[in-house]
């Protein structure tokens, strides 16, 4: 099928069916919110009472992967998507993105370059995509150990706490020239030196009350607890193409198991999300059944996932140019 390099490739979708897909609801962002909220406490709960045992050590890990679930609902929020009010969008990308450590005035500004731009097109970067080609194989694994991102603070998650001190103090970074409108650059400044007093605070409380439990409850799970968010991030896109406007070659889908599409929100229907942004998560499971036909087929799980990944990204490792081949429907 011949694409138009014009404009990025959009599957058809009937036009009433596009609509209540689009669809946005209070009730069902809340329950979403609410029942992930629950099991996190849980959780915590049976950390807290097994603390100073082994125990602890898996409720943790546990707890800090659910934590970190918190970025479906931070992206979705990012979007206005989560819910119909929206104060609860703006009140919860508020939280969710202090919990992840994204400020969100940088990441409302570099997720819409992500969309318009997936992987470069047009020359323009793409901040969003962590793996370069050549492929760096030692930061692949690195980035998939719990604990890992640490010997590879300015390639992983981690980098991005220094960028908001940058942002705290004033300094105009790279990417804050690059995708920040000027008249914006004093509302991540702000926001910003809100999130680095918090860090402060919480890690003044530890000292102050000679315990682990507020930065491992509240700053640490970006540290222990990275595996699961962080696999699912690298799938939607390694190995794919670059350059092209067609995200059917630049994103990838891959059905998850229940309890992982819940901690993912959906948001494993990748590539329905970047063909189709203003629809809300929870409806993405619905426009993929409708469009499925003019899809590649998505893979089946994690490791259904990366049994393509890991070959694609050790040929990539060698040569930067080998590109992935994507069936797409003959329609």
């Amino acid at each position: 099928m011949k694409v138009d390099l014009n404009k990025w490739y959009r599957c058809k979708v009937d036009k009433e069916t596009y609509k209540s897909l689009t669809k946005k609801s209070d009730y069902l962002g809340l329950r979403h919110v609410l029942t992930w909220l629950f099991f996190l406490i849980l959780i915590g709960y049976f950390a807290f009472i097994t603390w100073g045992t082994l125990w602890s050590f898996f409720w943790f890990f546990i707890y800090g992967n659910i934590f970190m679930a918190c970025d479906p609902i931070r992206h979705d929020c990012q979007h206005n998507l989560a819910f119909k009010s929206k104060w609860l969008n703006t009140f919860f990308y508020q939280l969710t993105s202090f919990m992840f450590s994204y400020e969100p005035v940088r990441w409302r500004w570099s997720h819409f370059r992500h969309h318009s731009h997936t992987l470069s097109v047009e020359g323009i970067y793409d901040h969003e995509i962590q793996i370069t080609k050549p492929t760096d194989l030692f930061l692949v694994l690195l980035m998939h150990i719990p604990g890992g991102n640490i010997l590879i603070i300015h390639k992983t998650f981690l980098f991005f706490h220094l960028e908001t001190i940058k942002h705290a103090i004033g300094i105009v970074t790279p990417i804050m020239e690059d995708c920040i409108p000027a008249k914006e650059r004093s509302k991540c400044w702000v926001s910003a030196r809100i999130h680095v007093s918090l860090w402060i605070l919480i890690i003044s409380s530890s000292f102050f009350f000679q315990t682990w439990l507020p930065a491992l409850y509240l700053l640490l799970p970006f540290v222990y607890g990275t595996t699961f968010m962080q696999t699912i991030h690298f799938m939607q896109h390694a190995g794919l193409k670059n350059n092209v406007k067609d995200h059917r070659l630049s994103v990838r889908t891959v059905k998850l198991n229940p309890i992982f599409s819940f901690l993912n929100w959906n948001m494993e229907y990748h590539l329905e999300h970047h063909m189709f942004p203003t629809v809300p998560s929870y409806n993405l499971k619905k426009l993929n059944k409708v469009i499925k036909d003019q899809l590649p087929k998505p893979k089946k799980g994690i490791f259904d996932a990366y049994k393509e990944i890991i070959p694609t990204l050790i040929k990539q490792s060698k040569n930067p140019h080998y590109i992935l081949n994507v069936d797409l429907p003959k329609t």
